[in-house]
C-alpha cells in the first residue's frame, strides 16, 4: 500500500494505492499518524487505486475515522472500486465513515 499525503490550505488531501491488508496495516498505521496527529479540519481520501482491504485495514480506517470525529474534524473517503465499497457495505461501515 502507497500513501501519499499533502496538505492544501490546512486540508490534508491522501492519495491510496494497492492493497491495504495484515502484511501493511502496520506500516500503513506509520503512514497515517501524522493525520492523526495533526490538525487539518477536513481528510479527502482518494481511493481510486486501492484495490483491496481487509478487515485489519477497516479497523484502520475507523481508527482514523474515531480520531477526526473527537477532535471535531471530518474524514471522506472518495472515489473507491465498487469491490472495496461492498466490503464497506456489508461491514456496515459505510454508515461510521462518509464514502462519496
Amino acid at each position: 500500500m502507497k500513501v501519499n499525503i499533502q496538505e492544501e490550505n490546512g486540508k490534508a488531501l491522501v492519495k491510496l494505492e494497492g492493497r491495504l491488508d495484515t502484511t501493511n496495516a502496520d506500516q500503513f498505521m506509520k503512514d497515517i499518524k501524522p493525520l492523526m496527529d495533526g490538525t487539518q479540519q477536513e481528510i479527502d481520501v482518494d481511493c481510486t487505486d486501492m484495490e483491496y482491504t481487509s478487515s485489519q485495514g477497516l479497523r484502520m480506517f475507523l481508527m482514523l475515522q474515531k480520531n477526526v470525529s473527537a477532535r471535531g474534524a471530518k474524514l471522506v473517503l472518495r472515489n473507491m472500486k465498487p469491490h472495496v465499497k461492498e466490503v464497506f457495505d456489508i461491514t456496515g461501515f459505510s454508515h461510521i465513515i462518509n464514502i462519496l
